[in-house]
Protein backbone atom coordinates (compact mmCIF):
# COMPACT_ATOMS: atom_id res chain seq x y z
CA UNK A 1 0.00 0.00 0.00
CA UNK A 2 1.11 3.39 -1.41
CA UNK A 3 1.28 6.15 1.14
CA UNK A 4 0.35 9.51 0.10
CA UNK A 5 0.56 12.15 3.12
CA UNK A 6 2.36 14.72 2.60
CA UNK A 7 4.79 14.97 5.67
CA UNK A 8 6.97 12.28 6.95
CA UNK A 9 5.25 10.77 10.52
CA UNK A 10 7.68 9.32 13.65
CA UNK A 11 6.18 6.62 15.87
CA UNK A 12 7.07 7.30 19.40
CA UNK A 13 8.32 4.64 20.87
CA UNK A 14 7.84 5.84 24.69
CA UNK A 15 4.93 7.14 26.90
CA UNK A 16 4.52 10.84 25.83
CA UNK A 17 1.90 12.23 27.86
CA UNK A 18 -0.46 14.64 25.57
CA UNK A 19 -2.36 17.31 28.30
CA UNK A 20 -5.05 19.39 27.64
CA UNK A 21 -4.27 23.07 28.66
CA UNK A 22 -7.24 24.12 29.04
CA UNK A 23 -8.63 21.91 31.67
CA UNK A 24 -4.72 21.09 32.50
CA UNK A 25 -5.95 17.45 32.74
CA UNK A 26 -4.23 14.33 30.48
CA UNK A 27 -6.17 12.91 27.88
CA UNK A 28 -4.04 10.38 26.48
CA UNK A 29 -0.72 9.62 24.40
CA UNK A 30 1.14 10.28 21.76
CA UNK A 31 1.64 7.80 18.59
CA UNK A 32 2.93 9.45 16.08
CA UNK A 33 4.14 13.04 14.83
CA UNK A 34 4.45 14.83 11.45
CA UNK A 35 5.40 18.63 11.18
CA UNK A 36 1.62 19.15 10.31
CA UNK A 37 -0.29 16.76 12.39
CA UNK A 38 -0.48 13.51 15.20
CA UNK A 39 -1.78 10.01 16.04
CA UNK A 40 -3.06 9.90 19.78
CA UNK A 41 -4.71 6.93 21.49
CA UNK A 42 -7.17 8.52 23.86
CA UNK A 43 -8.83 7.83 27.04
CA UNK A 44 -12.32 8.85 25.81
CA UNK A 45 -13.09 10.02 22.96
CA UNK A 46 -13.11 14.05 22.18
CA UNK A 47 -15.50 16.23 20.64
CA UNK A 48 -15.87 15.33 16.30
CA UNK A 49 -14.48 18.12 14.71
CA UNK A 50 -13.47 20.46 17.51
CA UNK A 51 -10.41 22.55 17.97
CA UNK A 52 -8.09 22.11 20.83
CA UNK A 53 -5.10 23.11 22.54
CA UNK A 54 -2.60 20.60 23.75
CA UNK A 55 1.17 19.95 25.19
CA UNK A 56 3.39 17.40 25.01
CA UNK A 57 6.98 16.81 26.32
CA UNK A 58 9.88 15.54 23.70
CA UNK A 59 13.43 15.17 24.63
CA UNK A 60 15.69 16.90 22.56
CA UNK A 61 19.23 15.50 20.80
CA UNK A 62 20.60 15.54 24.50
CA UNK A 63 17.46 13.88 25.99
CA UNK A 64 16.38 16.98 27.97
CA UNK A 65 12.68 17.73 27.80
CA UNK A 66 10.84 20.41 25.87
CA UNK A 67 7.40 21.52 26.08
CA UNK A 68 5.40 21.91 22.61
CA UNK A 69 2.61 23.31 22.48
CA UNK A 70 -0.20 22.87 19.72
CA UNK A 71 -3.52 24.37 18.68
CA UNK A 72 -5.51 20.82 17.37
CA UNK A 73 -7.98 20.09 15.00
CA UNK A 74 -9.49 17.13 15.46
CA UNK A 75 -10.11 15.37 12.04
CA UNK A 76 -11.22 11.62 12.64
CA UNK A 77 -11.71 8.99 15.54
CA UNK A 78 -12.15 5.43 15.57
CA UNK A 79 -12.26 2.78 18.86
CA UNK A 80 -9.17 1.04 19.22
CA UNK A 81 -8.38 -2.23 20.53
CA UNK A 82 -8.27 -2.07 24.15
CA UNK A 83 -12.00 -1.44 25.70
CA UNK A 84 -12.19 2.83 26.21
CA UNK A 85 -9.20 4.10 24.23
CA UNK A 86 -9.69 5.49 20.70
CA UNK A 87 -7.37 6.54 18.36
CA UNK A 88 -7.96 10.21 17.06
CA UNK A 89 -5.81 12.09 14.58
CA UNK A 90 -5.28 15.79 14.60
CA UNK A 91 -3.64 18.17 12.10
CA UNK A 92 -2.11 21.29 13.87
CA UNK A 93 -3.40 24.64 13.13
CA UNK A 94 -1.02 26.84 15.18
CA UNK A 95 2.58 26.10 15.90
CA UNK A 96 4.92 28.60 17.33
CA UNK A 97 7.77 28.81 14.59
CA UNK A 98 10.75 27.74 17.31
CA UNK A 99 8.12 24.55 18.42
CA UNK A 100 7.58 23.98 14.88
CA UNK A 101 11.36 23.83 14.09
CA UNK A 102 11.89 21.08 16.57
CA UNK A 103 9.04 19.20 15.65
CA UNK A 104 10.71 19.03 12.29
CA UNK A 105 14.43 18.28 14.18
CA UNK A 106 12.70 15.07 16.24
CA UNK A 107 10.94 13.80 13.32
CA UNK A 108 14.08 13.58 11.04
CA UNK A 109 16.46 12.43 14.24
CA UNK A 110 18.86 9.82 13.25
CA UNK A 111 17.60 6.30 14.10
CA UNK A 112 13.90 7.43 13.69
CA UNK A 113 10.82 5.18 12.74
CA UNK A 114 8.63 6.43 10.40
CA UNK A 115 4.80 5.16 9.69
Amino acid sequence: MNDYRRAKRRKVGYNVEIVDTITEQPVGKLSNLSESGMLLILHHPLMNDALYQLRFRLPDHAGVERAIEVGAHELWADDAAAPGQVWTGFRFIDVAPTDLAFIREWVDAPGSQYV
